[in-house]
This record gives C-alpha cells, structure tokens and sequence, in this order.
C-alpha cells in the first residue's frame, strides 16, 4: 500500500462542508478565549499574592480583595461561555466530518473491483475502518483539537504574562523551555512507530475471530474451538509486547516531566537574586514562574495530543488510500456509451484470463464463445473447468488478460459500466441475501418497484407462496446472509431479485441447485416465461436442467471442446455423451435443503400451550431479561495473574499523587521566603528548597516509570485474557444465540476489538489517574484543616460543586457513548454484510441503497449528538465557572481572615498553592468523563458475554462421555421452533430410527425439516419436546464434545478459512495430523488431482471463505475434512451437490466405501440416495412414509410421486 503512513494533519479536515467550518471558526475563538482566562487569572492571582505580602492587615485589606474577588468572576463567566462554544463546536463538527468519512469510505469500498476486495481488503480490516478508525480520526479533529488550541493559547499567553511580570527571569528560563516540551514530542513520534505494529496485530487477530464467528457451525461441528482460541490466542500475543513497550515509553516521558521541579530550584534561587537587588518583588517572580511553568506544561499537554494527531493522520491514512483508489474497473466511470436499444448479442473472442492469486495458471485459454441474442446457451463441464469464470467476465467483475467480450458488438470495456450490468440479472449458485426483510432484498434487484412488481417477480420465482406463509409476510427478516431462511427459499427470493430487475440477459449459475423437484419445475417453467427474448447463459451441472437450451458448450481446462444442441452431442459429442452417461441412471430424486440453521417458516404454525411454555422458558434461560451488574471489582479479577504489577503500579500512582500537593505546599512555603527582609535567612531558606525541588524530580521519575510500566502490563495481558475470555464464552453459546440479528460476526467483532481496548486504557490511563486523584486529595485536605482549618474548610467545600459540574457532563457523555456506540456499531454492520456481499452489490449496482442505508443511521447518530454537545459544553462551562468563581471566594475570605487575624498571609499562601494544585489535579481527571462512560459501557458489554449463560452447556458436568458409538441414531416424538421463530413449529412430533451402520436418505419439500434432523442431532440447539438419542441415550446427558467428535458434517454450503488448502482440511483433526493422512482424505474426496495441479499444491490459500476456489472445489475440500475426522456417524446435507457428475460419481462411491458408519443422507439427487439402506420422506416436519427405494416406489405415495414428478420434469419440462 505504499511506504507512506499518514496524511497531513490538515488533510483530516478535507471533507468539513461549510457550515463545519463556522464550527471549527467558532470553536477556534471559544479555545482561544479559554485558553486567556487562565493567564488573566495568573495576574490577577499575582497581585492578590503582593497585597498579602505588603498591605497592612485590616480593613483596606478586605475592601481590595473584594474588588479583585469580583474579577474572578468576571473572567469565570467568560470562561463558562467560551467553554460552552468550544466543545459544543468541536464535538457537533467532529461528529459531522466522521459521519461522512464513513459514508465516503464505503462508498468507495464498493467502488472497488472485485478482485481488489477478493485479494486486498479483509472484511474485518473494513468494519476496523468503518468503527475504531472513523473513531480515531473523529478525536483527532473534534474536542482534542479545541483541547490542542486551548493549551497552545495558554502557553503563549503565559510567556507574555512572564515576560511582563520579570522579563529577566523569563529569559533566563527561556533556554529551558524545550525540556517542558520535547518529551510530549518524543511521545508522539515513538506512538507512531507502537500503532503501526498493533493495527497490523490486531487485524490478523481479528481476521481470525470473524471467520470463527461466521463458520460457527462448522466450528463446533468439528470441535474446532480449541483449535480457533488457541490460533487468536497466538495473534494476540504480539500485541502485547508492543503494549508493553508503550508503557515504557510512557512512564520516561511523563516522569521527564519532573523537570519543571528543577526549573523551580533554578527560579527561586534567580528570584531570590533578583528580589534581594531590588529588581523583583515575591509577587513577580512567583507569578512569572506560574506563567512559565503552566505555559510550559499547557504546551506539554498540547504535545500529548499529538499521539490523538498521530493515531488519527494513521487512520486517516488507511481510509484516504482506498477513497483516493481509482479501479480499473469504475463503476463511476461516465465516459462509456449507453445503447438507445440492445438485441442482447454477446461474444467472447480469443479470452485469456487468470485469477491474480494465479496469473501463472490460466482458467481460459483462447476462449471463445458466441451467445446469440434471444438464445439460451448453456455451460457445462466439471468443477474448475472455468464455467463460472466466464460469468464474472461477463458481470465485468475482472476483466480478460487478453481477447475481448462484446455486447451487441460493442466491446464491454466501451460501454457505461452501471448502464451494462443493469442489463444483467444475475442469480449465483450460493444465493446472497441481505440482513433486512424479503420485500427490502427483492427490491435490490429494482429500488423503485411497486409492490405490485415485487408480487409478480415472487410469483415468477414461485417464492410468493411460501412468503405469505410466514409470519410477517414480505416484511420478515431473513437473518444475516440469509440464516432464517432454507437453501431453497434463499434461491427463490434471489431468483425473484434478478426477475424484478428485467434484463436483457439472465446469467444463471446453478440457479435450481438448491430447490425440491416440485419448486424446481415451477421455477424452470418461470424461468423458461421470464427469459423469453431474453439472451440466456446457464452453468449447470445437472445436464436435465439445460437438455433444451439452443446450444451447449462444454468446458475442459478453460477451452471449449464441444458446442451444439442437446440431441445433437448426444450423436456425435464424446465429452457431453460421458457427462450424460454419468446422470442417466442417476435420476435426481426431490428434496431441497433447509439449511442447518435454517427456519423452515413455510411450515404451518403449531400453537399447542405446552410447547410454547417450553419455548418461553428456553428463552428465559439463553437471553436473560435481568440485566447484569457488573462490577469493576469483577473486571480487576480477571487481572489477579499481574497482581504484584498492579500493586506496584498502583502504588506507583499513590506516590506521583502525593508528589503534587506536597510540591505545591513547598511553593507555598516559599512565596513568604521573597517578603523576608532579612536576606541571609532568605538565602538559607532559597538554598535548602534548590535540594528538595531536585530530590522531588527524582521521585516522581521514579513512580511514573513504576506506574506506567506494571499497569501497561496488567492493561495489555488484561486485555488479551478478556479477548480471550469473551471469544472462549462465545464459542460455547448455543447456534441460537448467533441466529438473533444483534450477535451478528461483525457486531460480535467490533465487541471484541472495541470493549477491549477501552478496558485496556482504562485500567492503564483512567485508573491510575483515578488513584493519584484520591492521594492527592487525601493529602491536600489534610495540609489545608492542619494548617488553618477556616479556610481549609471552604476551600475543601467547595470541591463538591467543582466536581458536581464535571458529573453533570459525566451523565450526558455517557448518554451520548450508549447512542452513539449504537449507530457505529450498526454501520459497521451494515459495512461488514456490504464487503461479505460486495459481488452481489455490484452485481446489483446496489451501492447507492447500501449507502442511504449507512447515511440513515449515521444521520440518527449526528442529531443526536448535537444536543449532547450543547449539555457537554454547558457542563464543562459550569465547572471552569465554578472554579474559577470559588477561587475568587476563596481569596475573598482568605483577605477576610487575614485582616481580623485569623490566618497568617504565610498560612494562606500554603493552603492555596496546595488546594490549586490539586484543584488542577481533579479537573484532569473529571476531564476524562467521556472516557469512564465508554469505559462503564465496555464493562457492561464484557460481562454481558462472560455472564451470560446459554441453555445447552457444553462443560456440563453432570454429562457423561458417549464412548465408542455404534451410530445408532433415534429421534422420538420430537417438537422443535427455531428460537429466532418461536411461533413456527418446525418438527411435530417427528419419530425416526436409524440403526448403527447403515445409511439412511431424508426427502422431502423444502422447509420440510430435514436440516433441522442435522442440527439437532449436531446439537445445535435442543428440541422443545421430545427426545434425540444416540445409543440409545439421550443426547442431552452426553458430554458434548465428545459427541460431536463422533460425528462428521457437509453442508450445501462449504465454510472454508482463510488459509491454506492443508489447514482447511486439517481442521477436520483436533490433533496434528501428516501429509499422507490429508493427502489420503483428498483422494477420497477427488479433491488430490486438482490441489497437486495448483502451483503451490496443498499450500494454495484458499483466500476469504474460500473466494479463490469455485464452488466444486470447495466442497470437495470440505469433504476431506470430514473424511479425515474419520466419524461413526456421517451427515451429509446435499454434500455433493455443488460436485461436477464424475466428480459426484467418485465421491459417492467413495463415501459408501466407507463402511460401519451410520451415514445420514439430505439430497434431491437420485445418485446420493437410492442405495441407502432406508428411504424417510418428511413432510411439515414428520416423517409420512419409509422405507427402500424399492418399496417406496411400490407404495405409489408421496415418494412416487416426488419421482414421477422428476421424471416428468426432466422429460416434459423446458428447463432453463
């Protein structure tokens, strides 16, 4: 991505509109304005400080104290209304200019090329984008930046009240003022070089937790969640030296901080000089060294916001890149042409072309291929033969390395690329549905259809029936990619998407894959309707499906071997004629296949009371409706590992907060020493204060290092473990819990990367500060009722109202953290189900209602906050009013009390150097409201995870393990509702048999229930009702793990990580496994011919969910997996559907060569299920008749039908 690492700091603002810049104006004046009050206060401090010093104590004492007294006020009001306007300012405007960064991001995230997302961009390193680096931006240019100027103003102003108070001792502090700056400096620059290391961690670390979550079925049906923890576990352990490193760096800096004690020795003993030649008063030098050292340290703390400046330009970096990204395939490209009328004629000439993963090993090779208009044309050949290569050429997803593909004559290149790809509708083999309601995924096919076109295309799909069945109808959610609905519903609302859409040419890839013969035909009949002058292309590898298309072309190793018609390859065509040969006696049977987690909500509702009761109180037990309190002591326990660290580093805040007061007690001290008129005591006592400022240096150092280096261990090694813990708490909920819309992957990864690290800083930051904030109070309040308990009493009374002030803003923040969170944590969503379905999007040219999507919630998020910004920034007036008013009352009482003799001026001047300070000392740490709120909410969703207790345990202890298994597999008047669907019963009373060591095939219409048998044998989720058995025990009393190590799963739908072709398969075996042994897995699978064909053979990476294998590949892969598990009881839901026929062939053969397992079969071909030993066919969740092909074929009855359907349908039938 290039050698550059941020942006210019002023590029961040690149996307302020106008009205931010009256902002961003009016919160430059309110910082500039604050940032003055507080030099105003120095001078006006200084004279009070003289008059003590110098003014007779009576009545003239009181009467000018008042005057000045009023002065504070005057500037507290100031102060209460420059505060308002810049936080409210920076904070409405951040919100603003981060709102629109996300939006703009995305929007050209879906601008991108496929192959960019495919091989570039992770969804993981997309949603960290959307949320935690939008975040990091939005710092670096709201309240930080205002905090920034604020600092800036107050060290300018400082040095002009120093230079006009004792322009002699602020030259000869001058020289030194870099040290007050240079360690915020170093600070900055080192953070650079920590965050580059930790982003990289962190995304690797993540990466591994998304594809966890989103494979979560197969994880647990592999017993893999050891295996995943102990891989993330790995990612992380990087993160934690860089961490640690940090700590260090920090601890030297803010312990280098100690120079300005140093400074103060170097000042007093020049003071000293000064006032004994006459040159100086007490006054003077104190208020010029206040000035100085406050400029300095406002400077300092101007410097600590460059690591927010550093951390934001970073981030911004990583986004800018790809917003700055020009594809060279543009979908806002608007110079290509737009046809006034299209015949539908489509050319390929002389194609080359070779993934980027794979350049060196071509998928077509002088491919050509002529698609008349009007026609259907279909694609037949095995898996990898670059059938669905040709699609994405077509869709303009890549582009060819050579030839070229015309449309109408027109080279695709030529033409306007939103204008092409809505003449395209396209339904893939692995249909993408979206996380919204049905009406809302068809109308991504047409934004602007009527209902009434949204009805018709679901009858075209004969999808409306069974929609109308579900519970809300059109407006029922789907689930995330789709995981309430079954294979075949999926299928039928995608082809309803592409219908909607009326284009000129319909590309189907597998389109009937996944649905029953009954729903197949209907679909094939519409089809054949819907494409009528339509240009067709279909991939196919059921030959049945495409036997009348005009012509057929088949496929070997990206060339075409044979074209004609159906009846004319048989006559002549060898590779076709073999194909046939292969399906022929091979007749498909019915079926379709409802996902593992699928809800079959077209099944009718069962309302019966006791099985509602059960469902009620599932729920009660895996969501529960108390809400968890978590404490933070619940939190530091998790840390006891790092115990002895944590002492030392609290012990280490303790000290530094007692540093403060005792430091401010010495200014004190000394002030009185400048009104001395004997000068040789003055010396004296000039001369021990040089020892004890030095010696304090030391021991802050000291502390600070012991501090920031033990917490930055416990922060870092907490961190991790909560990562750790919460991923590990994750993996033993039940497959429910990930079914419910808000424990989606990537609102479960954002809780991982998010809540982390906000823990992190407050156990290391907020904390420790917390702690010194305490010592120092503690210590502060004690001086003050020692040393003169009246004005000791007042000035601790009015701490209440100062920290009040900063509760007020305390509330609103933490308001505004809960709303706030809530709209990022939905955009990042929203930004994760983009990326995952970008293919479709693009296929769609969906990106603007994806974008009006994310522009509306971000726009709830930024209504929001402008009210809060305007309660944020009346808090934080009110309290710098408060302050500096009490310190004018302060004052006022202190001139009352010195002139009846109540307190000497030596006393107040100790008593109010001490209070100041800590009063100072408090503000920082009230200052991080906004950072305690996010931490509350942090905690909150931490334990929400690790207290939270499902319904199926996984270590429950009372289970016994199920030993070696026969396989015998029993299902007993077994009720079951999916918790997402409580109201559809899916299973009623279902009852099957399934003897150890044989194989038996469940049938049926989809939504039937034959997945929900796979789930709930898998124990997936537990049924209402009824018992499933495996021995003849009761699953429930069996120790999980175990049981689901005796059990070997292919779904439909094949999850691959990202990794190589090796691990993916060796995930299938808890322990190490050897080459020969995966080799010997893929032999089975007929997976060994074409991994040993690739250039790095078994170390292929398989790429994101597997996006660099086609279909066939991949569930051969994930057959291997199940093979090398080497289970007693093997599921199979349509395991060999997405297989090329001779590939079929060969696995299936060497599936039944596998013999003395007990095999569960899920198909609508006739090839995986006529030889099984028995034959169930299910219906409405029950099974209506059993037995062998045979037999079933005897009875005449729904079976026979189902087939003769079939047959008629492969015979009669125009299949598209």
């Amino acid at each position: 991505m290039g050698p550059e690492r941020s942006v210019s700091y002023i590029s961040l603002f690149r996307f302020a509109d106008a009205k931010d810049f009256v902002l961003i104006a009016a919160g430059t004046l309110g910082a500039v304005v604050n940032g003055l009050t507080f030099p105003a206060m120095l001078i006006i401090r200084g004279r009070m400080i003289d008059n003590f010093g110098t003014l007779p104590q009576d009545g003239a004492m009181s009467t000018k104290f008042s005057q000045d007294a009023l002065l504070f006020v005057y500037i507290a009001i100031v102060a209460w209304i420059a505060s308002y306007i810049e936080v409210s300012c920076w904070m409405f405007t951040g919100e603003r200019q981060a709102s629109r960064l996300r939006a703009l991001y995305l929007r050209s995230v879906l601008r991108q090329n496929v192959s960019f997302l495919d091989n570039e961009l992770s969804a993981t390193y997309i949603v960290n984008c959307v949320s935690d680096d939008t975040l990091l931006v939005q710092e670096a240019i709201s309240e930080k930046t205002g905090n920034f100027i604020r600092n800036v103003v107050q060290f300018v102003g400082g040095y002009l009240v120093g230079f006009t108070q004792s322009w002699k001792l602020a030259i000869a502090i001058l020289p030194f003022t870099p040290l007050l700056i240079l360690p915020g400096v170093f600070y900055g620059s080192a953070i650079l070089k920590f965050e580059n290391e930790k982003q990289a961690t962190y995304s690797k670390a993540g990466n591994m937790a998304e594809q966890t979550i989103a494979c979560i079925r197969t994880v647990y049906s592999l017993v893999a969640e050891t295996k995943s923890l102990r891989a993330y576990s790995l990612a992380l352990e990087e993160t934690v030296a860089s961490g640690l490193k940090q700590g260090l760096i920090k601890g030297l800096v803010l312990g280098s901080n100690g120079i300005s004690f140093v400074l103060w020795a170097f000042m007093a003993w020049f003071g000293s000089v000064l006032v004994m030649h006459g040159e100086a008063n007490g006054a003077e030098i104190i208020t010029t060294g206040l000035a100085l050292l406050n400029g300095g340290r406002a400077l300092g703390f101007a410097m600590s916001n460059l690591g927010v400046f550093v951390e934001g330009r970073m981030a911004a970096w990583r986004m800018f890149h790809i917003i700055r990204r020009i594809p060279p395939i543009d979908v806002d490209k608007s110079d290509g042409k737009a046809m006034q009328s299209v015949q539908g004629h489509i050319r390929l000439e002389e194609v080359v072309y070779g993934y980027q993963t794979r350049a060196d090993t071509p998928v077509l090779t002088s491919f050509t291929l002529d698609i008349p208009a009007g026609k259907t044309t279909a694609l037949v050949g095995r898996s990898g033969s670059g059938k669905s290569t040709v699609i994405s050429l077509l869709e303009r997803f890549y582009d060819p390395s050579a030839g070229r593909i015309l449309f109408d004559g027109v080279d695709i290149k030529e033409l306007d690329l939103n204008w092409y790809r809505h003449q395209i509708g396209l339904v893939s083999q692995e249909p993408a549905l979206f996380a919204t309601t049905i009406r809302e995924n068809i109308l991504y096919g047409k934004e602007d259809a009527s209902d009434d076109e949204v009805y018709r295309a679901a009858h075209t799909a004969n999808a409306h029936s069974f929609i109308v069945r579900l519970p809300e109808g059109y407006d029922n959610l789907v689930g995330e990619r789709g995981l309430k609905m079954s294979g075949g519903e999926k299928q039928r609302i995608a082809l309803a998407r592409a219908i909607i859409k009326e284009p000129r040419i319909l590309l189907l890839d597998e389109p009937t894959s996944a649905l029953d013969m009954k729903s197949e035909t209907a679909v094939l009949a519409a089809l054949e309707k819907a494409r009528l002058g339509r240009t067709t292309l279909i991939v196919a590898h059921r030959i049945s499906t495409i036997r009348n298309a005009d012509a057929v072309a088949v496929l070997e190793s990206g060339r075409i071997v044979e074209t004609g018609r159906h009846e004319e390859l048989m006559a002549v065509g060898k590779a076709y004629r073999a194909l046939v040969s292969l399906e022929t006696p091979r007749s498909a049977l019915l079926g379709g296949e409802d996902a593992v987690h699928a809800s079959p909500e077209n099944a009718q509702s069962s309302h019966s009371a006791p099985i509602i009761a059960a469902q009620n109180g599932q729920d009660s037990v895996l969501y529960p409706s108390r809400r968890i309190r978590p404490s933070f002591f619940q939190l530091l326990s998790l840390a006891t590992p790092e115990w002895k660290q944590g002492v030392l580093g609290l012990a280490g805040a303790l000290g530094f907060g007692v540093v403060h007061p005792m430091y401010a007690f010495l200014l004190g001290c000394m002030v009185s020493v400048y009104y001395l008129n004997d000068h040789e005591e003055m010396r004296k006592r000039i001369n021990l204060y040089c020892v004890i400022f030095p010696a304090m240096m030391a021991a802050s150092f000291l502390v600070n290092l012991e501090q920031h280096c033990n917490l930055a261990a416990v922060g870092e090694h907490l961190s991790k473990r909560l990562r750790e813990a919460m991923l590990a708490a994750i993996l033993k909920f039940d497959v429910g819990w990930f079914d419910r819309d808000e424990n989606s992957s990537s609102a479960v990864c954002t809780r991982l990367s998010y809540d982390a690290n906000v823990i992190r800083a407050l156990i290391t930051d907020r904390i420790s500060l917390l702690v010194q904030t305490g010592s120092a109070v503690i210590v502060s309040f004690t001086i003050g009722l020692v040393v003169n308990w009246r004005l000791g009493i007042l000035m601790i009374g009015t701490q209440p109202l100062f920290v009040f002030c900063y509760y007020i803003k305390l509330v609103c923040l933490k308001g505004f953290t809960h709303k706030s969170a809530k709209a990022h944590t939905e955009a990042s969503q929203l930004a994760c189900e983009a990326i995952s379905q970008h293919r479709t999007i693009t296929a769609f040219c969906s990106q603007g209602r994806v974008l009006a999507m994310l522009q509306s919630r971000l726009d709830a998020s930024v209504t929001d906050l402008k009210k809060r910004s305007h309660t944020a920034g009346l808090g934080l007036g009110v309290a710098h009013f408060v302050l500096y008013a009490s310190w004018g009352l302060q004052f006022w009482y202190a001139g009352v009390l010195v002139s009846k003799r109540k307190i000497s001026y030596q006393d107040v001047f100790k008593i109010f150097f001490v209070f100041l300070s800590t009063g100072r000392v408090v503000a920082e740490a009230l200052g991080l409201t906004p950072d305690l709120a996010k931490g509350a909410a942090s905690i909150d969703s931490v334990f929400g995870i690790l207290c939270q207790k499902g319904k199926i345990n996984a270590n429950d202890p009372e289970a016994t393990p199920p030993g070696k298994v026969t396989g015998e597999i029993e299902a007993c008047n077994v009720f079951f509702a999916y918790p997402t669907r409580p109201d559809v019963v899916v299973l009623r009373g279902l009852n099957l048999h399934v003897p150890g060591g044989t194989s038996m095939a469940l049938v049926g219409h989809s939504g039937s229930g034959k997945s929900t048998v796979v789930a709930l044998i898998e124990r997936f989720y537990d049924p209402l009702s009824g018992v499933v058995k495996i021995d003849g025990k009761d699953i429930k009393k069996l120790e999980l793990y175990s049981l689901r190590r005796q059990i070997g799963l292919v779904s439909q739908e094949p999850c691959l990580f990202s990794a190589t072709i090796h691990e993916n398969i060796a995930y299938g075996r808890e322990s190490e496994c050897t080459e020969a042994e995966v080799i010997q897995a893929s032999r089975i699978a007929n997976a060994h011919n074409f991994i040993s064909a690739l250039p790095e053979g078994y170390k292929t990476h398989s790429g994101r969910k597997g996006i660099r294998l086609s279909g066939g590949q991949k569930q051969r892969i994930a057959i291997a997996r199940a093979v090398l598990k080497s289970p007693q009881i093997l599921l199979l839901d349509e395991a060999t559907s997405a297989l090329d026929l001779e590939s079929e062939h060969l696995v299936q053969d060497a599936l039944e060569t596998m013999a003395g397992r007990t095999t569960l079969v899920i198909a609508h071909r006739l090839s995986t299920v006529r030889n099984c030993d028995c034959i169930s066919v299910m219906h409405s969740g029950a099974v209506v008749e059993q037995g062998t092909h045979e037999e079933l074929m005897s009875m005449s009855g729904t079976y026979f039908s189902l087939v003769h359907l079939q047959e008629a349908g492969c015979s009669g039938t125009k299949c598209s």
